[in-house]
């Protein structure tokens, strides 16, 4: 048995016979060992095709990888047929593959330290910075350290932890409620705690605004999203939180009533008495005309003023743009939409009209003036408009909206409070606790108080800052800037970002409210208050970073992370492109080619490595399609010695 210091040949001969031998170790072994790692030459070419042929789905027995490496014109680089065969009887024991390529890694690993001396020998001979030269050290190391030749993965940024919704800083009242609708519907958190917000936005949107230094006003209504897919039970949560908003809507509706109908029998006998002067002015003799026709004019001019008020609704669902703005237009430039689906985007994006139309929906969330047209009356002007958004949609919808016209460039997205909870479906609780009846009465009684409360006002009700609080709105300035730079944490999102400072104002100003039930109005917002808020500014900005990055603000990473997605979920350790294409064929990867931006950038982040294609090509039919192997490490290693153990067990 040949062996030396830096290499082990018995060791490498083992190692690929028992591979020929039980062609199931090729998953294994692949991902521990690469060509490079053979200090012989042609045990490198036989390795580099054997892995080639295990990617392809291909069996290597001894039978195919001679058939192989003669089509590819390589059998007489590995000494023939007759060598693999004579590899094959040398193996004591094909289970014992793990430990030969344990062997032959180790003594690769060593061949490279030694080669990493020799590197940083000749480096600090250059006259090379000592700084450079330790951190090429410390890469060179690292990938030595690494087996089978892979670097260390580098995360796609999927599986960072994102903050739960941070409760605890809402009022008691809401705190609670948000917290037990949570627990019994076993959802998560931030799906009820955006709600929480939203609440507050159609209690307060309109009817006061923040007032942070100069000219300077943020209104008080939020955009607030949820990423949950199919059966999270979104339903059952809207409900909870909306509830008492509806039965505020009927309470309102009948308090209006008796004053709606007095405005209707009003209008009636005005128009009629201005048709009766109308017909008599018409029917006069001209001496007394004129009179008559002022008397006409006034009593038309009189029954034109009475303007007969809405009915009133605080909440729509599924609107189109157009329907938004009547609405708006009607209850005073004040309007919520709450909804357990995202219908409402495609709505936006024209699906009946065919024509995107944002503009309500934006000027809805700034407050910018708005001109409403009418079918059977001039057009309105809604000065203020105040619309509230609280939405829950399904993963597949949050990455489509950024593809449709408008929705980034225009804005839209930069005004939306964006959540992504982790999705507790098959880990949820069987039988939890329900809603206290106490959390849920107080909860009801406390956003009905607040909405009645607000209801009439025409104006809104300004709320100013404390000292104190203006100074906490100017350190989050001074830390919200460098990262809208070039450069910055944000500056792939510095649409969003710069919204972020009203935000968080305006969560500061329902707070307050939420707080001060019937006279928040009158009493300024505290600095406690706007740190509260500005905790919360913090859990959506993680959550939005995440939602810009899965909208496909870079489609390579979102197709690689729909690759990784399938690697993981069948437990893949080779394929071939054509296998993947197959399999993860979809409206964003149509064609072949639509895989590679995504494999770029697996490989570059070190999941994945191309094994190099034959030298020849085969005589006739399509090339080879290429291959590729998955790194060690993304799968659990008890699903990676699973074919050793089996070996072991029947030898």
């Amino acid at each position: 048995m040949s062996q030396h210091a830096a290499y082990d040949l018995a060791a490498e001969q083992a190692v690929i016979g028992a591979a020929l031998l039980a062609p199931t170790l090729m998953a294994d072994l692949a991902a521990t060992l690469t060509a490079g790692d053979f200090y012989r030459p042609a045990h490198g070419v036989l390795w580099e095709a054997m892995c080639a042929m295990h990617a392809a789905g291909t069996p290597t027995d001894t039978i195919t990888v001679v058939a192989h490496l003669a089509e590819a014109g390589d059998l007489g680089k590995v000494g023939g047929a007759p060598y693999l065969h004579t590899l094959i009887a040398d193996v004591p024991s094909a289970a014992n593959a793990g430990h030969y390529s344990a062997r032959v890694a180790g003594l690769a690993q060593r061949r490279k330290v030694a080669d990493l001396g020799g590197q940083l020998t000749r480096l600090a001979a250059s006259g090379a910075d000592p700084a450079e030269l330790v951190a090429t050290g410390r890469a060179l190391l690292d990938e030595a350290n690494t087996p089978g030749g892979w670097s260390p993965v580098i995360p796609l940024g999927r599986g960072r932890h994102l903050p739960a919704f941070p409760a605890e800083l809402l009022p008691g009242w809401l705190a609670d409620q948000t917290r037990a609708v949570a627990e019994f519907t076993q959802t998560p958190i931030d799906l009820a705690g955006s709600l929480a917000l939203a609440c507050l936005s159609t209690a307060a949107g309109g009817r006061a605004e923040v007032e942070v230094r100069g000219s300077w006003r943020e209104p008080t209504n939020l955009y607030t999203v949820v990423v949950l897919p199919p059966g999270s039970r979104k339903s059952a949560v809207f409900a909870a939180m909306t509830g008492p908003i509806l039965a505020a809507e009927k309470a309102l509706v009948e308090r209006t009533a008796p004053a709606i109908i007095e405005t209707e029998l009003a209008a009636k006998v005005a128009t009629k008495a201005a048709e009766k002067t109308a017909l008599a002015a018409a029917n006069a003799d001209p001496s007394g005309r004129d009179t008559l026709i002022a008397e006409a004019t006034a009593a038309a001019m009189n029954a034109e003023a009475i303007t007969v008020p809405a009915k009133p609704q605080l909440v729509a669902d599924d609107i189109t743009s157009e329907t938004a703005a009547h609405l708006l237009a009607q209850q005073g430039g004040r309007l919520a939409v709450l909804s357990p689906e995202g219908g409402i985007f495609a709505t936006i994006a024209g699906r009946y009209s065919g024509t995107p139309n944002l503009e309500v929906f934006l000027k809805g969330h700034a407050g910018d003036m708005m001109r409403v047209g009418r079918l059977s009356r001039e057009a309105e002007h809604v000065d203020k408009p105040a619309l509230t958004m609280g939405l829950a949609v399904q993963p597949e919808i949050l990455r489509d909206i950024a593809g449709m016209p408008g929705f980034r460039g225009l804005g839209l997205l930069a005004r939306i409070l964006f959540a992504l909870p982790e999705n507790t479906v098959g880990r949820r609780k069987i039988g939890a606790d329900p809603v206290p009846e106490q959390v849920a009465a107080a909860y009801a009684t406390n956003l009905h108080t607040l909405i009645l409360s607000l209801a009439e006002w025409t104006d809104p009700a300004v709320l100013p800052l404390t000292p104190d609080a203006n100074d906490l709105v100017l350190d989050i300035e001074r830390a919200v800037e460098p990262r809208l730079a070039p450069g910055g944490a944000w500056a792939h999102v510095v649409d969003w970002g710069s919204k972020y400072t009203g935000a968080v104002v305006r969560i500061a100003g329902l707070l307050h409210l939420a707080e001060h039930l019937r006279d928040g109005w009158g009493k300024p917002i505290t600095a406690d208050t706007l740190t509260r808020a500005a905790a919360i500014g913090d859990f959506y900005a993680a959550h939005a970073l995440a939602a810009f990055d899965d909208m496909g603000a870079d489609t390579a990473t979102r197709n690689a992370r729909h690759v990784l997605a399938w690697i993981e979920r069948t437990t893949t350790t080779a394929f071939t492109k054509r296998e993947l294409f197959r399999a993860v064929q979809s409206s964003q990867m149509k064609t072949m080619a639509d895989l590679d931006p995504g494999l770029a950038v697996l490989e570059a982040h070190g999941y994945l490595r191309q094994l190099e294609q034959p030298a020849t090509k085969r005589a006739g039919g399509r090339p080879p399609s290429p291959s590729y192997l998955v790194h060690p490490g993304v799968h659990r290693p008890a699903a990676t010695v699973h074919a050793l153990d089996t070996v072991r067990r029947s030898a």
